[in-house]
């Protein structure tokens, strides 16, 4: 008997929108300067990044391997944090899009009452201001929304979607994860959650072992479609 698709979770960064190249990575260099640090990141720099969780730990991990000393980094880095993130608010997350085919799949789930929620390694800061600037109409949908500040997304067996499926009662075949990177992909399947991937310019070229579904944009999927990949009835 098929499982009935009861919701879908959405990673934020990359997954809604592309944050990364035209939010986060302007923000910090932004930040950077203002802090006087002589240091700026292309996005290649960026993407080699990206093992690290989070933007803090990367700038800490480059003024470290400059020989700057511990407490000198510390402090760079907390005063990073809140310069970094009203930055990225402010300034940059009200010109972001949507990728492509993000708004059409939302609307056709609630048209068919499926649930909405976001499991992310973001800031819940962060998610609530793209969510009200971007999905102004479709906000109060999305229940829960677990960012950082709800414990750790990734490295953790699974615990923030485990969190989320306890939160909306629900079973992990029940729900299909949308993600857009090897970690989030990997932390979704430790909770034992399907996961479709759809790749960008920033998490191109991982190879998404596990994933059922591995494609360039959500745009070239309905509901109805991305159900039946994980052979789900909605």
């Amino acid at each position: 008997m098929q499982a009935q698709l009861q919701a879908l979770l959405f990673d934020v960064d990359g997954t809604l929108a592309d944050t990364e190249r035209h939010g986060h990575l302007p923000a910090c260099n932004e930040a950077m300067r203002e802090l006087g640090l002589d240091m700026q990141w292309s996005f290649g720099e960026f993407i080699s990044l990206s093992h690290l969780p989070g933007t803090a730990f990367r700038l800490a991990y480059c003024l470290e391997q400059q020989g700057m000393p511990k407490e000198e980094t510390e402090k760079y880095v907390e005063a990073f944090k809140p310069l970094k993130q009203r930055l990225y608010i402010e300034k940059y997350l009200p010109g972001l899009h949507l990728r492509p085919g993000v708004r059409g799949l939302i609307e056709e789930a609630l048209a068919r009452g499926l649930r909405l929620a976001v499991v992310s390694t973001s800031y819940e800061a962060q998610i609530h201001a793209l969510l009200k600037g971007q999905l102004a109409a479709y906000y109060e949908h999305f229940n829960p929304i677990l960012g950082k500040e709800s414990g750790r997304k990734t490295d953790n067996d699974g615990f923030l979607h485990k969190r989320c499926l306890e939160l909306m009662q629900l079973a992990p075949g029940e729900v299909i994860m949308i993600e857009d990177s090897e970690e989030g992909l990997e932390a979704a399947r430790a909770a034992g959650i399907p996961t479709a991937v759809f790749y960008n310019d920033y998490t191109f070229g991982k190879p998404f072992r596990g994933a059922r579904l591995v494609a360039p944009g959500l745009e070239h999927f309905n509901l109805a479609q991305l159900s039946a990949v994980f052979g789900m009835s909605i």
